[in-house]
């Protein structure tokens, strides 16, 4: 009987490969069919690798270029990294300004709206001519694309706290900065990371654009210098890379939250 018993969790936990194959996000397999159409598609058009090379041939090119490309995937993900952390270290202050002076509100909020107007692309050349071509201006352009998402999520965060809750706060005893510490911050937590998330997937774009602008290294040089010799595959692969980059650091900023936020996602799971 005790047999019995043992054996019975070791079955429960048996998978078979149709169960664990039904596990994998179904956005893995529609990637795959999609490669697979790819593939199939210009093998039997016999497109030149010039106009579009076939996903094997990418490959290739990936694994043949991948010490040039990490060097380069290197110099990208600096760029994105000190631009992200300067853009939190502007834009939580300023939201924190924002919300607690409305003569700020007033003043700056505005121009902040109205800075998110102008296309970077027309000022990048600008940057170039002030700070030359070096790291200083593709971070600033960084932080130009990235920072109004942080700005905006953590206004609203910040401002979501009921009047409620900030006079039961008050009735408390707890001064200002109790107040912000433990009602109003926990409450903007979630929507600072929804800024946070949106801005590593517009601080990448900042960095690429720079590096297109003018850059002698990093993930958009390689991209211009492929383009001008018509080497698609090349291209191919270095958008592979900053997809990459912008994946996984989307994934870190999330992780993150799970641990910072832990009340959210137990909410979700609640829910579901």
């Amino acid at each position: 009987m005790a047999a019995i018993t043992d054996a019975a969790p070791v079955a429960r936990t048996r998978r078979s490969p149709l169960r664990f194959l039904g596990s994998v996000s179904p956005a893995f397999w529609t990637l795959i069919i999609l490669l697979v159409l790819w593939e199939i598609a210009v093998r039997i058009t016999n497109v030149p690798v010039y106009i579009l090379p076939s996903p094997s041939a990418i490959a290739l090119e990936f694994v043949d270029y991948w010490p040039r490309l990490l060097i380069n995937a290197g110099v990208t993900l600096s760029e994105v990294l000190i631009g992200f952390i300067c853009a939190i270290f502007i834009g939580v202050p300023l939201a924190v300004l924002v919300t607690y002076s409305r003569a700020a509100e007033r003043s700056v909020y505005p121009l902040i709206v109205a800075s998110q107007t102008i296309p970077k692309v027309a000022i990048a050349p600008l940057l170039l001519a002030w700070f030359g071509y070096g790291l200083t201006p593709k971070i600033v352009i960084v932080v130009l694309l990235s920072f109004f998402p942080i700005v905006i999520n953590t206004v609203v965060g910040l401002k979501s706290s009921s009047a409620e809750m900030l006079y039961l706060a008050q009735s408390m005893g707890a001064g200002g900065w109790q107040t912000f510490w433990k009602f109003r911050l926990p409450q903007a937590l979630p929507y600072m990371f929804a800024g946070l998330k949106l801005a590593t997937v517009l601080s990448v774009i900042g960095a690429v654009v720079a590096e297109f602008i003018g850059a002698d290294k990093g993930l958009g040089y390689v991209i211009v210098v492929a383009g001008s010799s018509f080497d698609i595959a090349r291209q191919f692969a270095a958008i592979i890379m900053i997809s990459a980059i912008g994946m996984i650091f989307f994934a870190i900023i999330e992780l993150i939250e799970k641990f910072v936020v832990p009340w959210k996602h137990a909410a979700v799971i609640t829910s579901e």
